[in-house]
Order: structure tokens, then C-alpha cells, then sequence
């Protein structure tokens, strides 16, 4: 009786041991199967669908305003030029005239002192078309650096109006009025624009075209996304003003890790003028072969070429931009 009793139990055991294993596998692909789909249950399911089309459409429009400020970079007209460098009521007729005067001048002075043909034609080249041109980068830059240090509390401006309940427009207004210019410039010109019914979109537009500065590119893209997608305009606005503070502290730190760099390359390149300009003082025979002889005029030019060449590939190893 025990024996058929513990026989009993044994088939048992075995029997539910088969039946276990030889089920696990079809079983546990169920539960997966069930897990990884989705029941049809009667609650809907929440599926990121709005996020996704948002992130599209500011990808989309980030790339439509960066193909459109490159094609802008490439055709960049002379009034543009003169309306960047800060005037804006300048004639690029005006422009050719002075620089045609400056290069006569040149000439005119080339001839007086007994110079050949080529040197009077080179230096007339040179200071009619690079010292104007010259002139207005230097303005440029001048009135961009100007802008960029005031443009980061304008915009702490936009950012304490809106906060308290003001409308952009009224904001804007606030920056045009109180800020300084170059600042307080543009965003009267913005003002203006969108008074006459120049959408904020094509406004911003208009202010980068005038002040073509990674700072500006950024505003932009944040009103402009803004208007279109929503959201917090204050709080986009206050992360901007401290990443343009973290671009000046770092522009700061860079230029001040390069300026070793930069006083020896101005002591390099001022070196072969300033002995030239020695020896003609001190010994005018020694030189003046230089300015009468044909062989000499080729020395010259091939000496202000590789001394042009050696300049710009020293300016291009310390300058550096963020």
C-alpha cells in the first residue's frame, strides 16, 4: 500500500514537471506578446503626438531662417554695408566718390614725390579700394561691439516688462526708449516696423540684416519661434540674456589668453615697415633704389605681398570667434 501510494505521488510529480516545461515557452511568449501590445482597453492612450509636431516645426523653421541668413550673407549689397557700419541714410554713390578721391590723392601724391607708374598705380589701387572698405569693417565691428555689450540687459528689459504684465510690443518700446544706442536704434526701428504692420517675424529680420550678430540671430530665432509654437516668452527670453553673458565672459577669457599672442604678431608685422622707414631716415641712398629701379618696384611688391600673406595668416591663428 505505501509503495502504491509513493508510485501514485511519483507520477504525479512527473506529469505536472512535464506539463510545466513543456508549456513555458508558448506561455511566456504570451505574456510578452501582451506586454509589448497595447490592450485595447476602453481608456485612450496618450501618445506624444503634439511634442513631436512641435520639435518638427521649429526644426523646420530653424533650418528656413538659417538657408535664409546665408543666401543674405552671400548678396550683401553696398547700401547694406553702409547701413551696418551706422549709416543708414548714406548713398553708396557717395561712397565711390570718396573712395575715387582718396585713391587721386594717393596718386596725386605719388606723382609729387617722383614715384614710378606702378608704385603710383598700386598705391592708388590700394588706398581707393582697401582704406575705405577698411574703414567701414572698423565701424562695423566698433558699433557691433557696442550693441553686443548693451544688448544682453536689453533684453533683462523685455524680460522684467513682460513679467509684469506689459505686452511685447509695449516692451519693445520700453528698450527703444531707455536703452542707449546702437541698442535703443534698432529696436526704434523695429518699433516703427511693426507700427506700420511688419509682422515681428519680418521685424527681427530687418534688425539682423542691420546688425548681423550671432546675439541678434539668436533673438530672433526666439520671437520668431515663439510667435509661432507659444510658450513662455519671458522665461526663453531670461535663458538667452545668460547665454549671452556666458558668450562675454568666455569672448573676455579668450581675449585675454590671446593677447600675448596678438602683441607679438603686431610686433612682427610692424617690424619690416618700421626698419624700412629707420633706413630711409637715416641713409635715403641706401633705399631709394627700391622706389627708382624697376627690379626694385618688384621687390617692393613681392615684399608687401608675402608681408600681406604672413599678416592675414597671423590674424587668422589669433582671432577667434564664438
Amino acid at each position: 500500500m505505501t509503495f502504491v501510494i509513493v508510485a501514485m505521488f511519483t507520477v504525479l510529480a512527473l506529469g505536472g514537471a512535464i506539463f510545466a516545461f513543456a508549456g513555458a515557452g508558448d506561455r511566456s511568449a504570451k505574456r510578452v506578446n501582451a506586454i509589448a501590445k497595447p490592450q485595447a482597453t476602453g481608456r485612450s492612450v496618450k501618445t506624444p503626438v503634439d511634442a513631436g509636431l512641435k520639435r518638427k516645426n521649429v526644426q523646420a523653421l530653424l533650418k528656413e531662417i538659417e538657408s535664409k541668413q546665408a543666401e543674405k550673407k552671400r548678396s550683401l549689397t553696398m547700401r547694406q554695408r553702409l547701413e551696418q557700419a551706422g549709416f543708414a541714410n548714406a548713398n553708396p554713390r557717395v561712397f565711390w566718390m570718396v573712395s575715387a578721391g582718396v585713391g587721386f590723392l594717393a596718386a596725386l601724391f605719388c606723382l609729387v614725390t617722383g614715384q614710378t607708374l606702378l608704385v603710383t598705380a598700386l598705391a592708388a589701387f590700394t588706398v581707393g579700394l582697401g582704406l575705405p572698405r577698411w574703414a567701414l569693417s572698423f565701424l562695423k565691428g566698433r558699433r557691433e561691439k557696442k550693441f553686443t555689450a548693451e544688448f544682453a540687459n536689453a533684453i533683462d528689459v523685455v524680460v522684467r516688462s513682460v513679467r509684469s504684465g506689459l505686452p511685447t510690443n509695449e516692451a519693445l518700446r520700453i528698450v527703444a526708449r531707455e536703452v542707449p544706442d546702437p541698442v535703443g536704434n534698432e529696436f526704434n526701428k523695429l518699433c516703427e516696423g511693426l507700427k506700420v504692420g511688419v509682422t515681428l517675424e519680418q521685424g527681427v529680420k530687418k534688425m539682423f540684416e542691420s546688425m548681423p550678430t550671432a546675439e541678434v540671430n539668436f533673438f530672433g530665432i526666439v520671437m520668431t519661434i515663439q510667435q509661432k509654437s507659444g510658450g513662455n516668452l519671458s522665461e526663453a527670453l531670461s535663458n538667452l540674456a545668460g547665454v549671452l553673458r556666458d558668450r562675454k565672459r568666455l569672448s573676455g577669457k579668450i581675449k585675454a589668453m590671446s593677447s600675448e599672442a596678438k602683441a607679438s604678431a603686431m610686433i612682427i608685422g610692424s617690424l619690416p615697415p618700421g626698419v624700412m622707414t629707420i633706413v630711409y631716415l637715416s641713409t635715403p641712398g641706401y633705399i631709394t633704389l627700391l622706389f627708382t629701379e624697376h627690379v626694385g618696384n618688384l621687390m617692393l611688391a613681392g615684399c608687401v605681398l608675402w608681408m600681406g600673406a604672413g599678416i592675414a595668416v597671423m590674424r587668422k591663428m589669433i582671432n577667434f570667434k564664438i
